[in-house]
């Protein structure tokens, strides 16, 4: 490898949801880090505070599935694009950096189009988990039947809002159908970012 570790052999890794795009935690690693994080194909680090590997959410759960790995410029600093399981900060926010400079806590990812990814997740826990009163898990039973008359009634109202003026209404609408065409998807065992890659294809400079 050309990477360009520190005088205490580590380099630091900066890890980003590799579907959302949203950045979820910085770690270091050592070569065995890296070694280990290929071989394994779950996200592992160097503890600089225990002196020893780590390998994120052994014990927790909230693993990080390796997609990627890419270097800088200078190949002395890592990108690690992952899918987590579950929560990646120890607090159990969905990423370390969740508070502002003043230290006040932040709802919103800081990559808005994030949403789309992680109501993806959603819809697909709920489809495993097969709850009587998830109007989601409903959806999916009733098949493309189903999820087409309510995508077909949700792009009328999209319509309507349209023709209205009224920006609420067309927003609140066109945020039924993203969903709704997210629960279709699902159910058809197509991921939203088969969707993005289609459209970069196509509108690709």
């Amino acid at each position: 490898m050309n990477l360009r570790f520190d005088t205490n052999g580590l380099i630091p890794a900066i890890v980003q949801h590799a579907r959302s795009g949203e950045v979820l935690m910085l770690g270091y690693m050592n070569e065995e880090a890296l070694r280990l994080s290929h071989e394994s194909g779950l996200v592992t680090f160097w503890s600089r505070s225990r002196g020893e590997i780590w390998q994120k959410g052994a014990t927790s759960g909230n693993t990080l599935r390796l997609v990627e790995i890419r270097q800088d410029c200078d190949s002395d600093a890592l990108l690690v694009l992952a899918e987590p399981a579950g929560p990646t900060c120890h607090t159990g926010a969905r990423s370390c950096f969740y508070r502002d400079l003043s230290a006040a806590p932040l709802d919103a990812p800081a990559v808005p189009g994030s949403i789309v990814a992680r109501l993806a997740d959603i819809i697909r826990q709920r489809g495993e988990q097969q709850d009587e009163g998830s109007y989601t898990a409903k959806l999916l039973r009733g098949g493309v039947d189903r999820i087409g008359k309510k995508i077909g009634e949700e792009a009328a109202e999209v319509i309507i809002g349209a023709k209205n003026g009224s920006p609420a209404e067309l927003t609140y609408e066109m945020a039924d159908l993203i969903y709704h065409s997210l629960v279709l998807l699902e159910s058809q065992g197509v991921a939203p970012e088969d969707v993005w890659r289609e459209l970069e294809r196509r509108f690709h400079p």
